[in-house]
């Protein structure tokens, strides 16, 4: 999906919620930056990272709180995604910056949750760290089709939202799953199976980017040899 958003933000329904859009109104006439709107997705990536990681030295209720609090962690990172570009676009408070504090913070994110997942109860660090990489690398095709002048191509079936949605829903599942279902199954299953979707889904979404990206680039070079 090439995104018809003047900013080249991502096309979200959520962006025309009045919840969020008074929220950005809020944070606007409040001075918040968009930088710093930024910068906490980061501190709530760390938060569910750290819950997620937390899981494997809890038991019982103090464990499914922190399954919660990856959940909710996990959606208040996407909402700081959501309102920092809300701010400077239509709060009108973008800056010179604005670019790298919207990438970079992304990035430390994704890999702090995927990251923590490889280290929650029952999961295998190296899923997390090839979840991490995976998700990095499908950012990455993303911002190097608009270096060629594709443009922002947010075709999924694992982009941010996606990979978030199958974390976030992972996170509740286990949190109000009985203990004594959970232990019939294999040792980590359910974060086993989040950590293959975002893997399996992301390698799929590069392969479906590179593939418009290089459709683009030979449409270029046949409008050059007309």
């Amino acid at each position: 999906m090439l995104n018809p958003d003047p900013a080249g933000r991502r096309p979200l329904k959520s962006r025309n919620l009045p919840v969020f859009i008074d929220l950005a109104a809020w944070l606007a006439a409040h001075h918040a930056t968009p930088n710093f709107i930024s910068f906490l997705s980061i501190v709530f990536g760390a938060a569910a990272g750290a819950a997620l990681a937390a899981t494997a030295h809890t038991q019982g209720w103090a464990q499914h709180a922190c399954w919660l609090a990856a959940a909710a962690a996990i959606q208040l990172r996407l909402a700081a995604n959501l309102l920092d570009g809300m701010v400077a676009v239509e709060g009108g408070k973008g800056g010179p910056t604005g670019e790298l504090w919207n990438e970079a913070p992304d990035r430390l994110a994704d890999a702090m949750i995927f990251i923590g997942a490889g280290c929650a109860a029952g999961s295998q660090p190296v899923m997390g760290f090839a979840a991490a990489l995976v998700a990095v690398f499908v950012a990455y095709i993303r911002a190097l089709g608009a270096s060629v002048g594709a443009g922002q191509i947010f075709v999924g079936p694992q982009a941010k939202p996606h990979r978030m949605a199958v974390m976030t829903a992972t996170c509740v599942l286990l949190a109000i799953y009985p203990a004594s279902l959970i232990a019939m199954l294999p040792s980590g299953f359910f974060i086993h199976l989040a950590l293959a979707i975002v893997i399996v889904g992301g390698l799929v979404t590069a392969g479906r980017r590179l593939k418009r990206i290089g459709e683009f680039l030979y449409r270029k070079e046949a409008t050059k040899t007309r």
